[in-house]
């Protein structure tokens, strides 16, 4: 028998959580942009930009997985990287969109940059969406090794094939 403690809180929709993605990696990104900027102003750029990249992405994964995809928990090592691995290809997306805006056009204004930049941003943003959520905190998925699993005796087994909740949930 499930326990309070062994519960998840239902996974919200897609709708619900992709709300909630934008909030949160939106929150933290604008966020991100003022750190930048201030640690800017006594380290070189790149390497401003460099840090405040890494902690950016550890503390929205952890937004991500305690409130925009409802996993119940802090992330895992496991989430973490897989994160990092999205977060930099987005990165990787929306600096070959400027690049490729670089070589097309040889002097582009700043409407055409932002222009691209947030296609390419919103683009990535909403694969980056795709793959947390199907992939990184996908409910089916376990975090435990298999060995730690509980175990169901026999009789457990018969108790749960005579529970009329159960027998209406594998329904």
């Amino acid at each position: 028998m499930e326990t309070a403690q062994n519960r998840q809180p239902p996974a919200p929709g897609a709708l619900g959580a992709f709300a909630r993605f934008v909030l949160c990696g939106g929150g933290v990104g604008l966020a991100s942009s003022f750190a930048v900027a201030a640690l800017a102003s006594s380290v070189p750029w790149v390497l401003a930009n460099a840090l405040i990249t890494v902690v950016s992405t550890l503390l929205a994964t952890e937004l991500h997985a305690r409130f925009t995809f409802g996993a119940g928990g802090r992330a895992t090592w496991r989430q973490h990287t897989q994160s990092a691995g999205s977060a930099a290809a987005a990165y990787a997306v929306t600096s070959a969109a400027m690049l490729a805006l670089q070589h097309l056009v040889a002097a582009p204004g700043p409407a055409i940059e932002q222009a691209v930049y947030l296609s390419a941003s919103a683009f990535a943003g909403v694969a980056r969406f795709a793959v947390l959520r199907l992939v990184v905190f996908a409910r089916n998925r376990t975090q435990a090794p298999a060995t730690a699993r509980p175990v169901r005796t026999v009789a457990a087994r018969a108790e749960a094939a005579t529970d009329p909740a159960a027998l209406c949930h594998a329904a």
